[in-house]
């Protein structure tokens, strides 16, 4: 026994002498560089090939071998790669979530390449470089952690190296190299991986598939050691080795004993699963960039060109039409991630594991064999394993609540090889399983219209999905999680959902699938097959449904009509481009198609001058000269209609400011602004007793009537160990202007978060009349009639100016169906501005629209972070006047400011914050005046 125990013990530091390397190699690539590389397993893979070809196929002597794949190809496709693809997208911004995307293009991109140059079978005749005695490949990794740990700790190039992982800006201004850096950190992550693949090859399939997957499964040893400490992954690695090979001595019995045995032969699966879902996550500031996730706009036609295409298959026979029938499955499946990745903003690696649920799910419930359940008819089957896999979306969208950028990756990814290892590589689930089709749906042109007639139901339902009240609340999410949040939008409600709903189109797409190739096969769902999906449809357009499509009909038919791994090696070159052309192919073309296009005349037909001439000449209208015939200007059009009421002699309208806020106007509709226009004159301030004809959410003889006090009861917060907030008292009554002052630091912004609710105070309380709303979340608040602006602007680009502003009103629950063009008008944000996408506007017409986004929700108490910052002395004066106007109409104002003279100017009541306490209250001028708070504010 001892004897056997020592055995499993040597081959089990073997394997974890192996993860060790990967980890070692991850965190230092992490460190030196921000990025966390996905194509580690990928770069191993590739080295195992080289190696192997120069030993086995060219007849190289090994030293000779391994001396060019591990001392010249991986630092050097490590330098490469930094240099051609992470560095530009440092330069853009070194935005994680691009790189994110870009590091599993590589992946992607490496795997294809592998598969087009080796093939895609397996190999079992890789050198060994290392004898199977580990005591070789344990000295290797501690040499390896001691020396970088060494480098790190003691070398002027270690102090540098933790320059740039603490603050890379901050170094480069400090005359450090960051690029240097960071292509020594690849190299030398490049190498490792390297190593790892060449040690690994001997003993395991060497393919292009299962290698890189066998490398990215030990990820767990770094995410362990929370991406920093060597020690740590080193020890993780080898206790986790050790233990998954004792672990192959335990023979459990009954009906469990095949789960038990999976786990233990899969412990570094079970320990990825622990370390992405229950410890604390690594990159969790990151979102998807917006960019890539962005809708792109549809091409003329381009949706007849699709039907077209589609439709196509059904004049085709044999081999032909069998391939095609995987491509409207698959289009379904990429509808998934359309829904939670181009919508919904949220990356998601696993849903080849809800594809793969849903086909096994199919076939099982057809056979007759899910437990409890007699055997359905393969139609029934289908809809019912929609229904049953659709809730386990709640796997990832459970972590996606505290969860974003990588360490949602990790966790999305983890349940993906999870679901993979523990069910569809088990006999006990997948063994025997065979799939029918519906019976009149035999042959493959009547599946195919089957399969059409599902697709279109998938779109449809994406479609309506994408343009509900839903939809657009998703869209916000993606834009801007905080600005959702505070517009009333329940944002882990939400991510719930789209998780949800992606689970259940991917298992429609992949019983589909199934049903088309009448069998279950586990290969077809396997993790690699999700980051290839998600690369797919991240290059071809997220936000886009006709997007989805396309790759799906490049993925089946470039891979059906070539050798295996153009379609993977195509996508990992788009995804690789990512950073510079995030919009998409198509986004990138277009404008230098636009440019190609010599300009078209416009104009009518012969027809259509006729009828526009015998239109212009209907009696009761004047009659007009045709078209060419030198004719007068005609007389300026008002940009404001008179509304009903008693006549008013007219008289000569100022210019209107381009970006003002103002009051009002009860006699006339506002006319959208220009953009750009000269400063003007504008209206007069309104008096106290201005009102907002209903946008402020009163319209009573008594504004305030009714209305509820906000109220801060010793208030205390802390950041470690610092004192923001020592006892702050406040109340902000209605129809009244409440403003906060005082230096940096001086904790108002502390305050203001704790009254919105982003920020739960350590002792005291927040209440809204009589109600303690301290633990109530920002949407709740606003659900409640607290609505917030940001200093940063919250603005959503994706959408237009009055999908942002309804949103507030949706959010709010405000079933009046004009508070949305009330707060438009007020804001003077109707006209054609109205339909114009938000991003690009300029800073006062997005203040505008994020104000009149907070006041469709009819608010009760506003609160304004800093709402002058990037308007001039124009903009400042309409906002005063519109904040006046909301006073009268009884909302309850509470104002965090920098500009002294606007506060002077507008506030009813004026506190003095230092140190984390109120030091004085008052009129603005008493206040000012005897305190000199304006030089404290500056």
């Amino acid at each position: 026994m001892s004897s056997l125990t020592w055995d499993l013990t040597l081959a089990g530091l073997s394997v974890g002498s192996a993860a060790a390397l990967t980890g070692v190699g991850l965190i230092v690539t992490y460190r030196a560089t921000g990025v966390l590389n996905f194509a580690h397993g990928a770069i191993a893979m590739v080295c195992a090939y080289v190696l192997r070809q120069c030993v086995v196929g060219w007849g190289w002597p090994l030293w000779a071998g391994a001396a060019l794949t591990l001392l010249v190809l991986a630092p050097a496709l490590g330098v490469v790669l930094e240099r051609l693809v992470f560095r530009p997208l440092s330069v853009l911004g070194g935005d994680p979530a691009q790189t994110l995307v870009a590091s599993i293009g590589v992946f992607v991109l490496l795997v294809g390449g592998a598969a087009l140059l080796w093939g895609q079978g397996a190999r079992d005749d890789a050198p060994e470089l290392v004898a199977a005695d580990p005591w070789g490949q344990l000295a290797i990794v501690l040499v390896l952690a001691v020396g970088v740990g060494t480098v790190i700790r003691w070398t002027r190039f270690g102090r540098e190296l933790r320059a740039v992982v603490d603050d890379r800006r901050l170094a480069v201004l400090g005359g450090i190299d960051a690029d240097r850096v960071a292509a020594a950190g690849w190299a030398f992550g490049s190498f490792t991986a390297g190593l790892t693949g060449v040690l690994l090859a001997p003993y395991v399939r060497l393919d292009p598939y299962g290698l890189p997957l066998l490398v990215m499964e030990v990820v767990a040893v770094a995410v362990a050691a929370r991406m920093r400490s060597l020690p740590v992954a080193v020890l993780v690695a080898l206790a986790i080795g050790v233990g998954q090979s004792q672990l192959t001595r335990l023979h459990p019995s009954g009906r469990d004993a095949a789960l038990l045995q999976a786990v233990g032969a899969n412990l570094f699966v079970v320990a990825l699963l622990i370390a992405s879902l229950v410890l604390p996550g690594v990159g969790t500031r990151d979102a998807l960039p917006r960019t890539a996730t962005a809708r792109v706009p549809t091409p003329p036609g381009a949706w007849i060109v699709a039907a077209v295409l589609f439709l196509l298959p059904l004049g085709f026979a044999g081999p032909d039409l069998h391939t095609s029938v995987q491509v409207p499955a698959l289009g379904v499946v990429l509808l998934s991630l359309v829904v939670v990745t181009g919508r919904g903003g949220q990356i998601s690696l696993g849903q080849a594991a809800y594809a793969g649920l849903g086909a096994l799910f199919t076939a099982l419930l057809a056979a007759g064999r899910f437990p409890g359940l007699p055997r359905l008819p393969e139609l029934v089957a289908l809809a019912l394993a929609v229904l049953l896999v659709a809730p386990l979306g709640l796997l990832t969208g459970w972590p996606a609540i505290t969860r974003r950028g990588l360490a949602l990756a990790l966790a999305t990814f983890a349940v993906g090889v999870g679901v993979s290892r523990f069910v569809f590589a088990q006999p006990y689930a997948t063994s025997g399983l065979t799939l029918d089709r519906p019976r009149g749906f035999d042959g493959d042109r009547a599946y195919y219209v089957l399969e059409l007639a599902l697709l279109t139901l998938a779109l449809l339902a994406t479609h309506a999905l994408r343009r509900s009240r839903t939809g657009r609340a998703l869209a916000a999410l993606r834009d801007h999680e905080q600005g959702a949040s505070a517009a009333g939008v329940r944002v882990p409600a939400l991510k719930l959902l789209a998780f949800v709903a992606g689970a259940a189109l991917a298992a429609l797409g992949g019983g589909m699938l199934a049903m088309g190739l009448r069998a279950f096969d586990p290969s077809a769902y396997d993790p690699v097959r999700s980051l290839l999906w998600f690369a797919a449809v991240m290059v071809l357009g997220a936000d886009s449904t006709l997007g989805a499509l396309a790759a799906a009909a490049l993925l089946v038919g470039l891979d059906a009509g070539a050798r295996g791994g153009v379609a993977a090696a195509l996508i990992g070159v788009l995804a690789v481009l990512v950073g510079r052309f995030p919009g998409g192919p198509y986004e990138a073309l277009r404008p230098l198609t636009a440019h190609l296009k010599p300009p078209r005349p416009t104009g009518l037909t012969p027809l259509g001058s006729r009828v526009r001439q015998h239109l212009r000449t209907t009696p009761g209208t004047p009659a007009q000269a045709p078209s060419g015939t030198p004719t007068r200007a005609p007389a300026p059009t008002p940009t404001r209609a008179p509304a009903p009421g008693p006549a008013r002699a007219p008289a000569p309208a100022p210019a209107r400011p381009p970006d003002a806020m103002r009051a009002p106007d009860h006699t006339t509709a506002p006319a959208a602004p220009a953009d750009g226009a000269a400063p003007p004159q504008g209206p007069p301030a309104p008096d106290r007793d201005s009102r907002t004809g209903g946008a402020g959410g009163n319209t009573g003889p008594n504004p305030a009537e009714g209305r509820g006090v906000l109220t801060a009861h010793d208030l205390h917060a802390r950041y470690d160990g610092f004192t923001a907030l020592a006892g702050v008292d406040l109340t902000v009554p209605p129809g009244r202007i409440t403003a906060i002052i005082g230096p940096n630091g001086a904790g108002k912004s502390t305050l203001f978060h704790c009254l919105a609710g982003t920020l739960r105070p350590t002792r005291g309380q927040v209440r809204y009349d009589d109600r303690n709303i301290t633990p109530l979340s920002p949407h709740t608040r606003a659900r409640l009639g607290i609505a917030r602006t940001f200093q940063q602007l919250a603005v959503f680009p994706t959408l237009t100016v009055t999908e942002n502003v309804r949103l507030g009103a949706e959010q709010g629950h405000i079933e009046d169906p004009s508070a949305t063009d009330r707060a438009l008008r007020l804001l003077h944000l109707d006209g054609p501005l109205r339909d114009t996408p938000a991003a690009g506007l300029p800073t006062g017409t997005l203040r505008r629209v994020e104000l009149a986004r907070a006041l469709a929700g009819t608010p009760s108490v506003l609160l304004l972070d800093e709402p002058a910052a990037g308007l001039d002395t124009a903009e400042v004066a309409a906002l005063a006047r519109v904040l006046r106007a909301l006073a009268a109409d009884g909302t309850a104002l509470l104002v965090v400011e920098h500009d002294l003279d606007l506060v002077a100017d507008l506030a009813d009541v004026v506190h003095v914050m230092t140190a984390g306490r109120i030091v004085a209250s008052g009129p603005p001028a008493d206040v000012l005046d005897t305190l000199g708070a304006r030089e404290t504010a500056v």
